[in-house]
């Protein structure tokens, strides 16, 4: 049985959840792993397989994507349409991660991908219009609320298409955390306190 601890973050852009996420890894000592590192781990599977020192490699040596605004795009495909092959690569590699870390993984479907694990947490973070809107120009290099709602719905597609859920919809998450209410570093501490009390 898999006992390590997993925490998985959607949010939306501009709600501060990537920094979130690097915050709750931080405090806990926990691997953070985004879609990149996600994209090279389901890259390996697709090659020959993830093995044990690919794996080691990518955990110590591929650092998480920076802070700053990167559109959301499917990895392996052309602009339009998604990419079944690459999905179930993605799918097999965070399953792996999560089997060999506590760790923290943002997006790419993780809270669904890990549904079944015992000691995974799922968060979805959002924020109102205004604070995304001043996190846009500021930390996201002037982007409008537009395009991350645009960025946003593309995100809301790819969940649709490949769990048939609806993004952040409740009842798919342990908490939802508005962090236009609650600082980042208090909502990782909310975050952290709800894991250490709920784990099994």
């Amino acid at each position: 049985m898999n006992n390590h601890t997993v925490i998985t973050i959607s949010r939306q852009y501009g709600s501060g959840g990537r920094e979130l996420a690097n915050k709750i890894a931080e405090k806990l000592g926990y691997k953070l792993f985004d879609r990149q590192i996600v994209h090279l781990a389901a890259a390996q599977i697709g090659i020959d397989d993830l093995s044990e020192d690919n794996l080691r490699n990518l955990e110590n040596n591929v650092t998480p994507l920076s802070l700053s605004f990167i559109p959301f795009f499917n990895f392996g495909s052309r602009n339009t349409g998604f990419n079944n092959d690459v999905f179930i690569n993605e799918a097999k590699a965070i399953r792996q991660l999560a089997n060999n870390n506590d760790c923290v993984i943002l997006g790419r479907c993780a809270d669904f991908i890990l549904e079944d694990l015992p000691n995974h947490y799922s968060f979805f973070i959002c924020a109102n219009d205004d604070y995304r809107e001043k996190r846009g120009k500021e930390v996201y290099d002037g982007k409008s609320l537009k395009e991350l709602n645009e960025e946003d719905n593309k995100r809301a597609n790819y969940y649709k298409y490949y769990t048939k859920q609806n993004w952040g919809d409740p009842k798919n998450y342990d908490m939802i955390i508005n962090t236009s209410k609650v600082s980042l570093d208090k909502a990782a501490d909310i975050i952290i306190s709800y894991v250490k009390s709920n784990k099994k």
